[in-house]
């Protein structure tokens, strides 16, 4: 029996097709792959180590990748173009290229070198006529000499706007924060009557609403009038001349100008509320007594 089953057994391999010699390097592993998983199974902490740090590599680029794809690139803002702009902007952007031209061409007094360089001291002087500080300080001394009620009342009223005018002046150009046509820095009596930024123009403003305020409260004669009227043109233009506003800022001024006497107009001090306001000032108020 056991002799049968051993003949059997080789007939079977034989027959097998397996077992021929070509075929014979099929049924046996890879070395390789033996190898492989020997090693593996030898040093699996470095397995470990090694493949982390492939996925932290792999990770690397991704990550990169997902943070360009979250922020994009931002060009500044002078690189960007508007397209399609609607009519509105495009006439406001060409006004202000227009002002910004004309002014430029017309701040002939800016620089002692420039054309008009030799009536820049002139013109200087003219400006100073529509100065904050002149005109308080003008109009203080005027009250102080001043004997009759009627007079102290217009001159407290007249001082009140003043003041009115340089704070509301200061506080838009303070918001605006526009500069001039030319690069110039402010002097010191700019900085003292906050007049340090180009919008509104503070001497125009001043200039109007001086100017209307003493032609509605003073008897004045027609050359007077028109040369008080031509003053106060001159002033915001000087402006211009010395380079110091456009020509939207003297605009704008005049236009704020007579806002502010129309608002003194509306709450005029009657004349005990300005000898009130005297007597504080000159610290001889006595209510007490």
């Amino acid at each position: 029996m056991p002799s049968n089953q051993n003949s059997r057994t080789r007939t079977r391999d034989r027959n097998n097709v397996l077992s021929r010699p070509e075929f014979i390097s099929l049924n046996q592993p890879l070395r390789g792959v033996n190898s492989d998983s020997r090693g593996t199974s030898r040093r699996p902490c470095q397995a470990k180590h090694q493949a982390s740090q492939s996925s932290e590599h792999s990770q690397e680029p991704t990550d990169n990748a997902n943070k360009d794809r979250k922020e994009p690139a931002k060009l500044p803002e002078e690189d960007c173009m508007l397209l399609n702009p609607s009519f509105k902007e495009i006439a406001m952007n060409s006004l202000l290229a227009i002002d910004i031209c004309l002014s430029k061409r017309m701040g002939v007094c800016a620089y002692t070198s420039s054309s008009w360089g030799s009536v820049r001291s002139m013109v200087t002087l003219l400006a100073l006529t529509g100065h904050g500080l002149t005109w308080i300080f003008g109009t203080i001394v005027c009250l102080t000499r001043s004997n009759t009620l009627a007079g102290q009342e217009v001159l407290v009223n007249l001082l009140l706007a003043l003041i009115l005018d340089i704070m509301t002046v200061a506080g838009v150009q303070k918001l605006v924060k526009r500069k001039g046509p030319w690069e110039m820095n402010p002097g010191f009596m700019d900085y003292v009557a906050m007049d340090v930024y180009s919008f509104p123009a503070a001497h125009a403003s001043r200039a109007a609403m001086v100017s209307k305020f003493l032609l509605s409260h003073l008897v004045l004669a027609v050359p007077l009038r028109i040369l008080l009227v031509l003053w106060a043109f001159l002033v915001g233009l000087s402006r211009v001349l010395l380079g110091k506003h456009h020509l939207t800022d003297i605009a704008c001024g005049f236009a704020l100008g007579l806002l502010h006497f129309s608002l003194v107009e509306t709450v005029w001090l009657s004349s005990s509320a300005c000898q009130t306001l005297i007597s504080i000032g000159t610290l001889s108020w006595s209510p007490f007594y």
